[in-house]
């Protein structure tokens, strides 16, 4: 077990949501599902990073505050985590973050959005992040075609 492991706790649904996580990324598995005295915990691996879910009740509501971030390798790559963390409930925000459906933030960003924003010319990084201010999910010919524009 990792000496910190970020927890997150559910109203209802984190094996579920557990087991969708771990179908969309490699490295990951689930470790353990415990259901005693009506809590379930489930101790799963992200990517290479252990998390813990527990389903608890309502008290304690995801937000914005915490989220996942997934940097993804090329646009088929954001697509594919994009429309299924949104799928069957999920809500899109803007800056390539949504929620899923059980309400927790993640961060869908193509690593080319942070060579754009990182670019030795000022004036490509600065088109480049505002062309992401307006967008939902991260389209990187739009970012790239935006810091290429004089």
């Amino acid at each position: 077990m990792q000496k910190v492991t970020t927890f997150l706790w559910y109203d209802d649904g984190a094996e579920e949501a557990a087991a969708l996580y771990v179908s969309l990324l490699p490295d990951s598995r689930i470790l353990s599902v415990n259901r005693a005295a009506g809590v379930t915990l489930v101790r799963f691996v992200l990517a290479g990073t252990e998390y813990q879910s527990m389903n608890a009740g309502p008290q304690f509501p995801f937000t914005e505050a915490a989220s996942i971030m997934v940097l993804c390798d090329d646009q088929a790559e954001v697509d594919r985590l994009w429309d299924a963390l949104i799928a069957d409930g999920g809500e899109p925000s803007q800056c390539g973050w949504l929620k899923d459906r059980w309400g927790l933030s993640w961060q869908i960003v193509p690593a080319r959005l942070l060579e754009l924003q990182n670019d030795p010319d000022p004036e490509r990084a600065r088109r480049a992040n505002e062309a992401m201010l307006r967008m939902a999910k991260i389209d990187i010919a739009a970012l790239e075609a935006a810091a290429d524009a004089s």
